[in-house]
């Protein structure tokens, strides 16, 4: 008998589930894996980089070590909002196509809370058609009555982002 691959929706549920950070950008709520994340902070000043997509807000310097930092918002097509003291910075770790390891910063409009999201809690991500990329989508997860949108974090700020920074450095 041959062994369960992992492109059944089962088993893809099942290697989704696990802990999530969940933040809000506007009225939507995401959630990111937890081994993703390396720090959190509020929001601050960041230096701008000349010739970056508009979504690269720029870097910041993080205990000696320059992150650069993307504005999810402007990434997402979302329309501008004000910084708040609720605005925060999201570190996170990924994989760039190369393999190399790069941690970078996202702004993020208010972290909600850490959850344990259950594979019967997540769905597939639904057909939108085929002009719209979800390929960073992991899933949507329900959590309390309320929608969650797993992303792939490494597919949501690879490619064109970090080619991108790696011509600048």
């Amino acid at each position: 008998m041959p062994a369960a691959t992992l492109d059944t929706p089962a088993a893809t549920q099942q290697t989704i589930a696990g802990k999530y950070l969940t933040f809000t950008l506007g009225q939507e709520s995401y959630g990111i894996k937890v081994l993703k994340i390396r720090e959190i902070f509020r929001h601050t000043t960041v230096t701008a980089v000349a010739q970056m997509p508009p979504y690269v807000k720029g870097v910041i310097n993080l205990r000696g070590k320059i992150i650069p930092v993307l504005d999810l918002r402007i990434k997402f097509g979302m329309a501008l909002a004000e910084t708040t003291k609720r605005t925060c910075v999201v570190v996170v770790q990924v994989k760039s196509s190369s393999g190399a390891l790069i941690s970078m910063g996202i702004l993020v409009d208010d972290v909600e809370e850490v959850a344990n999201i259950a594979a019967n809690d997540i769905e597939e991500t639904p057909d939108f058609g085929a002009q719209l990329d979800t390929v960073y989508i992991l899933g949507v997860a329900k959590i309390k009555g309320k929608v969650k949108i797993l992303l792939d974090i490494d597919r949501v700020v690879c490619g064109e982002t970090i080619s991108g920074l790696s011509r600048t450095a």
